[in-house]
C-alpha cells in the first residue's frame, strides 16, 4: 500500500518519503519539516498512535492523516486524542486521501486558500490547473509543485534547499542542477510568452515569485 500511495502522491506533484516501520517514521518526522504526514496505525516496532503522540511531544506539528483498518469510534477518538488531524478508514479511495492531504497542507500555516492567486497568476492544486491572465498553462507535476511552492510564499526568497525538500524527496542527492532547470522551464511557460518577469533570481540565495505592487 505504501508503494501505491507513494506513486499516487508523486503523480499529484508531491515529494514523498516512506518509512516502513514506526521507529524510522518517528525519526524522519522528528528530523524533517514535512507539509503533511500520512501515518498508518498498524506499523512494525512502534504503532502509529505512539508515533503521533511522540511527534507532538517533540513539538513537531506537521498535520497527520492516520490510516487504519479499525473503524470503531474509540479508535478514531484515540487517534485524534494523540494529536492526529484527520482519520481515514481502510479501504479508501485514493481520490479521497489526496483531497484530505490537500486540505491538511492548506490548514498547516494560517489561511491557505484552495485556489492560489498572485497577480494574474492562478493555480488550483485540486485540479492541477494553472493560468496566466486567463490563459491555461501546460505544466508537468513537478513544474506545478514548484509553482505552487513559489505562489504560497510570494515575495519570499525560497532557497534551493527548500525547493529540493518540498518538490523532490528525502533521498534526492541534490548534486544536479535540477532546480535551475525547472525554474527555467517555468519561466518559459509563465513569463516569456506573456512578456512578464514573475520569477526573480536572488543571486547566491534562491528564487522569489514577485507579487505585483498595487
Amino acid at each position: 500500500m505504501a508503494t501505491l500511495l507513494e506513486r499516487g502522491l508523486r503523480d499529484e506533484g508531491y515529494a514523498v518519503d516512506i518509512a516502513t516501520n514506526g521507529t524510522d517514521g518517528l525519526w524522519m518526522g522528528t528530523e524533517n519539516d514535512y507539509d503533511a504526514i500520512v501515518l498508518d496505525v498498524m506499523l512494525p516496532e512502534i504503532d502509529g498512535f505512539t508515533v503521533c503522540r511522540r511527534l507532538r511531544a517533540s513539538e513537531r506539528w506537521a498535520p497527520v492523516l492516520m490510516l487504519t483498518a479499525r473503524s470503531a469510534v474509540e479508535d478514531r477518538v484515540g487517534g485524534l486524542d494523540v494529536g492526529a488531524d484527520d482519520y481515514l478508514v481502510k479501504p479508501f479511495s485514493f481520490a479521497e486521501l489526496a483531497a484530505r492531504v490537500r486540505a491538511l497542507v492548506r490548514r498547516r500555516s494560517g489561511e491557505r486558500p484552495t485556489v492560489l492567486e498572485v497577480g494574474d497568476l492562478r493555480l488550483d492544486p485540486a485540479t492541477h490547473r494553472a493560468w496566466v491572465d486567463g490563459t491555461e498553462l501546460a505544466l508537468s507535476p513537478k513544474e506545478m509543485a514548484l509553482l505552487e511552492l513559489l505562489m504560497r510564499h510570494a515575495d519570499d526568497v525560497i532557497t534551493r534547499t527548500q525547493i529540493l525538500d518540498h518538490v523532490w524527496d528525502f533521498a534526492y542527492d541534490g548534486l544536479s542542477n535540477v532546480v535551475e532547470q525547472y525554474v527555467s522551464y517555468l519561466r518559459r511557460k509563465i513569463d516569456k510568452p506573456f512578456g512578464r518577469d514573475h520569477i526573480e533570481t536572488v543571486r547566491g540565495v534562491g528564487y522569489r515569485l514577485r507579487a505585483p505592487v498595487i
